[in-house]
């Protein structure tokens, strides 16, 4: 549809069903964000430099060159760089949990915006095939989309169309929720959980980028690497929108 009728069929909805605001629920009349109120977006926790190179979490206070990050200090990772563009807390953590886990498909247009908004986020993933992180089979059918393969949509579009999206992973086993887990049973619970697609083509000169919704311990997008790297991919990155 052409960007102007969209954007007048919008507002005439948002007549009919006023927006709002998916972390404080109050009205959201105006800003830039349809779905977080001005106030809440101040709330945001954008990831700038300088952070882990790993993991993409903030340093703060004073930092030294090459120092570990607390927060991946255990991962041996199985992919070269890793970038964030929230830490997951207050209205990011909302923003996550509304797409998550309550069929919010109505924030996807935000989430594009705010990574376009993270400085170096459109830059790390221009020009590479960006690789969502797969759901179970049964999972998809219950939650009716992969938000990773979302997310890796609205990076794309975060690029400007200078990137794009092959779903060479598939998961094979079907695991339990990883929220409860501590690394150790994280990185044993996803063991052979994920392999190549039927009919995956692989670019070996090509840079891949791993995409996932949240990074916590590092354990499920190290998984989808090391199929990856097996499979012959040589350059590999991985991004998430939130961290924590």
């Amino acid at each position: 549809m052409n960007p102007t009728l969209t954007a007048l069929w919008r507002d005439k909805l948002d007549v009919v069903f006023p927006r709002s605001c998916v972390h404080c629920s109050g009205l959201v009349a105006d800003g830039r964000l349809r779905h977080l109120c001005p106030a809440c977006e101040r709330l945001l926790f954008i990831v700038t430099e300088p952070h882990c190179s790993t993991c993409g979490h903030p340093y703060f206070g004073e930092t030294t060159f090459n120092r570990r990050c607390e927060h991946c200090e255990e991962l041996e990772p199985e992919f070269s760089q890793g970038k964030t563009a929230v830490l997951l807390k207050g209205a990011g953590r909302s923003l996550i949990h509304a797409l998550k886990y309550h069929h919010g498909l109505h924030v996807v247009d935000d989430i594009a915006a705010i990574m376009a908004t993270v400085p170096g986020y459109a830059e790390f993933i221009t020009g590479a095939v960006l690789v969502p992180v797969p759901l179970h089979p049964r999972k998809q059918r219950e939650r009716k989309y992969n938000q990773s393969a979302l997310l890796a949509e609205c990076a794309v579009r975060a690029t400007g169309g200078r990137a794009q999206v092959e779903e060479l992973l598939r998961r094979v086993v079907d695991t339990e929720s990883q929220t409860h887990y501590d690394r150790r049973a994280r990185q044993k619970n996803l063991k052979n959980a994920f392999a190549l697609a039927p009919g995956a083509a692989i670019n070996s000169a090509q840079r891949y980028v791993l995409v996932d919704d949240v990074f916590t311990t590092g354990s499920t997008l190290n998984a989808c690497a090391a199929v990856l790297c097996r499979a012959g991919v040589l350059n590999l990155d991985a991004v998430t929108f939130g961290h924590g």
